[in-house]
């Protein structure tokens, strides 16, 4: 059974960090490329960030770049979301997946296998 547990969201002010972690368990992540989405209340899931198997490779959209920063330790088992600089607009349900075999860094949601159950993020 494949499980993927968010933490550390909360609420900050403008300008503060937070740490997102993602436990997984019933699956190896070393096979799999991994990403985080956020959906904010009436908007679409959005990708904030997606890393390679190996950590090798990131890839971030313009709207978080520079402030976000993903990691991944698979010997953990987990995955990381360093937020920097937080903003309003930052606000949102942020979750991680495991992206299908044969895909890596993408942003399509349509690409992402497994899936955590989320974690609040808002800032004021």
């Amino acid at each position: 059974h494949v499980q993927l547990v968010e933490s550390g969201g909360g609420s900050v002010q403008t300008g503060g960090s937070l740490r997102l972690s993602c436990v997984a368990s019933g699956v190896t992540i070393n096979w799999y490329c991994m990403g985080w989405f956020r959906q904010a209340l009436g908007k679409d899931r959005e990708e904030v960030a997606s890393i390679s198997a190996e950590g090798g490779a990131t890839s971030y959209p313009s709207s978080v770049k520079g402030r976000f920063t993903i990691s991944r330790d698979n010997g953990k088992s987990t995955l990381y979301l360093q937020m920097n600089d937080l903003k309003p607009e930052d606000s949102a349900m942020y979750y991680c997946a495991t992206q299908r075999q044969g895909s890596c860094l993408s942003s399509d949601s349509r690409d992402y296998r497994y899936w955590g159950q989320g974690t609040q993020v808002t800032v004021s």
